[in-house]
C-alpha cells in the first residue's frame, strides 16, 4: 500500500490534473470518443446513492486521479465511467496524461512492471490512499476475444467497421457495467 509519505502524488501534484472538463477541452483528438461513452452510459440512481453514500462517510473516497491518454480505447471507454461516478458522489476527479506523469504512473504498475491504462486512484478528502483500479474488468480480460473474433480475416477498412460496431454494442456497455460493480467491491471494502 501506497502511503502518502511514499507516494509522489502529493496534494499539488493532485491538484495539478485536469477537471474533466479542462482534460475534454485540450484534446485534439480522442475527444469523440471519450464524449460519445459519456453520454451512452448511464449510472443507475442505486449505484449513484451507493457511491454518494461512500463518499459521504469519514474516511470514504472523496477523490479519483485518473491516469490516462487519449488514444487508448480501454481509456475513452472507461473514464466516463469514473467521471459519472466521480459527479454521482461529489468525488473531486483530476485526470492526467500518463506519458506525460510517468513518476505517477509507475505508481501504479499493472503486475509491477505494465504502464497499463487507464488506472483510478482514490483518497480520502485528506489525501489517504485507499486502493486503485487499472485498466479494464476481469470480465473485459475474459472476453477479448470477442473483439479479435469481430475483426478476424477481415480487411483493414473491414477490421475499423467491426471495431467501431463492437464498440457501440452489448458486450462493451456491459464491460462499462462491469467496472462499476469492481469499484463498488473496491471503495465498499476500503472505505469499510
Amino acid at each position: 500500500m501506497v502511503t502518502a509519505s511514499e507516494s509522489v502524488v502529493t496534494e499539488e501534484k493532485f491538484k495539478s490534473g485536469l477537471s474533466w472538463e479542462g482534460y475534454l477541452g485540450q484534446l485534439e483528438k480522442g475527444r469523440p470518443r471519450y464524449e460519445e461513452n459519456y453520454n451512452e452510459f448511464k449510472l443507475s440512481d442505486e449505484d449513484a446513492a451507493f457511491f454518494k453514500d461512500l463518499a459521504q462517510r469519514p474516511g470514504g473516497p472523496a477523490r479519483v486521479l485518473v491516469i490516462t491518454e487519449w488514444w487508448c480505447p480501454d481509456c475513452f471507454r472507461e473514464v466516463p465511467v469514473a467521471v459519472k461516478i466521480a459527479e454521482a458522489a461529489g468525488m473531486e476527479l483530476r485526470v492526467v496524461a500518463r506519458d506525460e506523469h510517468l513518476d505517477v504512473m509507475s505508481e501504479f504498475l499493472r503486475n509491477g512492471e505494465f504502464q497499463s491504462i487507464p488506472v483510478f486512484v482514490f483518497y480520502t478528502s485528506d489525501g489517504r490512499y485507499l486502493g486503485h483500479w487499472i485498466e479494464r474488468t476481469k470480465l473485459a480480460y475474459e472476453e477479448t476475444h470477442l473483439l479479435r473474433e469481430a475483426t478476424e480475416g477481415k480487411s483493414k477498412e473491414e477490421q475499423k467497421e467491426s471495431y467501431i460496431a463492437f464498440q457501440k454494442g452489448p458486450t462493451w456497455a456491459n464491460w462499462r457495467d462491469e467496472t462499476v460493480k469492481e469499484l463498488k467491491d473496491l471503495l465498499g471494502g476500503a472505505a469499510a
